[in-house]
């Protein structure tokens, strides 16, 4: 495996909910909705200023949400790679929330783990919550990071919408809606969501919705997709990377293109576990390493939360061999969610009125891609601060922590202000 260009799109993730309708309904004509001549519908109401103070309360449900789910892929297939995008999947589901209502509104909001966070939390807090965490994202950009989110909409042409959630999507997302006609031309319309999907991901998922996904009976797709290109605030030397023994999970001893640095790194450990942090360019993006104890990722993997790590991190002289790797993950969340609770969305019984009180709507599917490729220039990042704090300084006096990743292992990068998890995953072959 030859080192990847820094100019390669790094890291991205893109989720699709596509809810189904029983029938056709009819055009809508509200006053207060806007048709332009691109087919597109969006409310007046203007995007709401957001709240600071809510994005870290928002990426905490984010993240329990996303370790429940995790959880649930994890042990379904203990030796495959995993990577998904927490925040992007919660980001759709939340934008359906804004269309539920009943029994379903209130498992929408017990999976998205939003009454763990605050008890009387509603779907108003939680719209307002990921609008904040959506604008502290967006904030992170600068020379050497890239982070970018993206939220779409694609309704039925007649299918009359309800105001109300056109409102949010325009106030709380800054999206509108799509018009296009999933009954004639369904894979037309797929098309179409997967080109969005594309541009917005920079070609590194180029087909999210494969061919018959949708149907006829298809009224309405959710989108939200994740971008992130960042370089570490100081890479690993190419010069160092040199082929060294991986135990699968599967048990095969490999040998892949391994990575070596030393450096004074935020380093946690607990029982069965330790855990390093490496930081992106600008300290505020950051990847988090877990290393279990050899035999013990199953068991660190149902309990293990990334606050066991963050609220222990100090800094440490730390010498850390990582491989390369570059995968990719396509999931079928369907099965995972109902499991978490979200069983009424699926059914005959789903409450969607707050998007049309015309027919019923269900959850039809929810599917989800992500990849990732980590690089000695870049990649899922760590703590800033303290290695750009020692730069210029003589070199503690002490020995190192040699932190040795040839075992299976998870990863999280995170925003390291609000805490948000933006890529969550196990590498448990880097050749794939």
């Amino acid at each position: 495996m030859t080192p990847q260009p820094f100019d390669r799109r790094r890291f991205l993730a893109a989720l699709a909910a596509a809810p189904v309708l029983a029938a056709l309904l009819q055009a809508c004509g509200d006053d207060d909705q806007r048709e332009t001549t691109t087919g597109e519908r969006r409310s007046m109401v203007a995007r709401t200023t957001a709240d600071p103070a809510l994005a870290a309360a928002a990426a905490d449900a984010v993240n329990l949400f996303g370790t429940d789910l995790y959880r649930r892929l994890a042990s379904a297939a203990p030796t495959d790679n995993v990577v998904l995008s927490p925040a992007s999947i919660a980001i759709a589901l939340a934008m359906a929330t804004a269309g539920a209502d009943g029994v379903t509104l209130t498992e929408l909001l017990r999976v998205l783990r939003v009454d763990s966070v605050d008890d009387d939390a509603t779907d108003t807090d939680l719209h307002a919550g990921t609008n904040a965490l959506d604008a502290a994202l967006d904030a992170r950009n600068r020379s050497g990071v890239e982070l970018s989110l993206a939220n779409a909409t694609w309704l039925h042409e007649p299918l009359d919408v309800e105001q109300a959630f056109l409102d949010v999507l325009a106030a709380e997302y800054g999206s509108g809606v799509e018009l296009v006609d999933f009954e004639s031309d369904p894979d037309g319309a797929r098309v179409a969501i997967n080109a969005w999907v594309t541009e917005r991901t920079n070609d590194r998922i180029t087909e999210l919705l494969a061919p018959d996904t949708l149907d006829e009976l298809t009224r309405f797709v959710l989108v939200n997709a994740v971008y992130l290109n960042a370089r570490w605030a100081e890479p690993f030397s190419p010069d160092l990377t040199r082929d060294a023994p991986f135990t699968t999970a599967a048990g095969d001893v490999v040998d892949v293109p391994t990575m070596v640095r030393q450096a004074e790194l935020p380093y946690a450990s607990g029982d069965g576990w330790q855990a390093v942090e490496l930081p992106y360019v600008g300290d505020e993006l950051a990847m988090l390493l877990f290393l279990p104890e050899p035999g013990f990722l199953p068991t660190f993997e149902e309990i293990f939360l990334v606050t066991d790590a963050t609220q222990y991190l100090e800094p440490r002289l730390t010498l850390v061999q990582l491989p390369r790797w570059d995968t990719s993950s396509a999931l079928d969340l369907a099965e995972p969610l109902v499991a978490l609770g979200l069983t009424t969305a699926f059914g005959d019984t789903a409450d969607f009125s707050r998007i049309t009180t015309e027919i019923p709507l269900r959850i039809a599917r929810v599917v989800h891609q992500a990849n990732i490729t980590v690089g000695e220039e870049g990649t899922e990042a760590a703590a800033a601060t303290a290695v750009e704090g020692a730069a210029g300084s003589a070199p503690p006096e002490e020995e190192p922590i040699t932190l040795v990743f040839d075992h299976p292992f998870v990863f999280a990068l995170r925003d390291r202000a609000t805490g948000a998890v933006l890529f969550l995953g196990r590498v448990a072959d880097p050749r794939s």
